[in-house]
């Protein structure tokens, strides 16, 4: 990350609201848990304004629920004409024709739907308060107009058997990407882990009859996560991607699994907050916390926090 002036990547979680409950949420989003501090329309716009003129290439959208900000359409408009990319992470729920078609107009690069079930019943279990059908529809509406969606799917133990049967719904709807991995240990799914998580020996095997599928039905290209959160901080903190993560309340932080906040980006701009968050990586604070969080689970559970930490950029 040393390399550039500016991140080549922004991750920007732009709201903690969300209509879901979901039962492995990184984020512990949901409407009643939107942050009191997150930024306005003025602050939120700034920021888009300063990711254009430091020439950042892509931007990821998360949240909570993206797509229910009031300003999210300004936000987007700004950043294509600036000749940003932009991937959204969403329900779908918010996606009906013409927010397909004013994507589509936009050329958005990537727009990820998360379906974690065979059924309604086993999606709708992991996923209160989001929809099974609805999501299914808002991909199908994005592969009609040719922005080929990908479908994400989080391995639990309500639902690992189901990986095969989503792959083979997955290649009759049009879906670009199948998109999956190790459910994190953070958010809520940090604290329902022990109920929640699903064998090793099982997501191995749902790997493998992923695989298999892929190979036979030559369906939507197949994409697995390598890596769970332990081993991602570990690798991150060797080698830290030129990314910077920016939550709700416009804290500048260094990786959805950690605290750690270097920066207000309702006051500071993100050209001085760049440096330091390459200085927060070496400094001793986070390096001990990624060592920590190796054994010490329960550090996982502070992922949504905001630790202010002072470095010298």
């Amino acid at each position: 990350m040393g390399d550039y002036h500016a991140p080549l990547f922004l991750a920007w979680q732009l709201t903690n609201n969300c209509t879901g409950r979901c039962l492995h949420c990184c984020e512990e989003s949901g409407k009643e848990f939107i942050w009191k501090d997150e930024m306005n329309r003025e602050q939120a716009l700034n920021l888009t304004r300063q990711i254009v003129s430091n020439g950042i290439a892509y931007v990821a959208f998360g949240g909570g629920e993206p797509m229910s900000s009031p300003w999210v359409w300004e936000i987007f408009e700004t950043l294509t004409a600036g000749k940003v990319e932009i991937k959204i992470e969403t329900n779908g729920l918010d996606l009906d024709d013409a927010a397909c078609d004013r994507l589509k107009a936009m050329n958005i690069a990537c727009v990820q739907i998360s379906i974690d079930g065979a059924t309604q019943a086993v999606h709708e279990k992991l996923r209160p308060g989001s929809g099974y059908k609805p999501a299914w529809e808002a991909l199908e509406r994005l592969a009609k107009r040719g922005l080929e969606p990908e479908l994400v799917f989080i391995p639990t133990r309500i639902n690992v058997q189901d990986a095969v049967a989503i792959y083979e719904q997955a290649t009759k709807a049009g879906v670009r990407t199948f998109v999956t991995g190790p459910m994190m240990r953070l958010g809520r799914a940090a604290h329902a882990w022990d109920t929640l998580a699903c064998s090793d020996e099982d997501w191995a095997e749902a790997v493998m009859g992923l695989k298999a599928g892929a190979a036979a039905l030559k369906g939507p290209r197949l994409a697995v996560y390598p890596w769970g959160i332990q081993q991602e901080m570990k690798t991150r903190a060797e080698s830290p991607q030129s990314m910077v993560l920016v939550v709700p309340n416009g804290r500048a932080k260094l990786l959805n699994a950690l605290p750690f906040a270097v920066a207000d980006l309702k006051t500071e701009s993100l050209a001085s907050a760049w440096p330091k968050v390459g200085a927060a990586w070496k400094s001793k604070e986070v390096q001990d916390f990624v060592r920590r969080a190796q054994t010490e689970t329960d550090l996982l559970k502070h992922a949504n926090e905001c630790w202010d930490l002072v470095v010298a950029a």
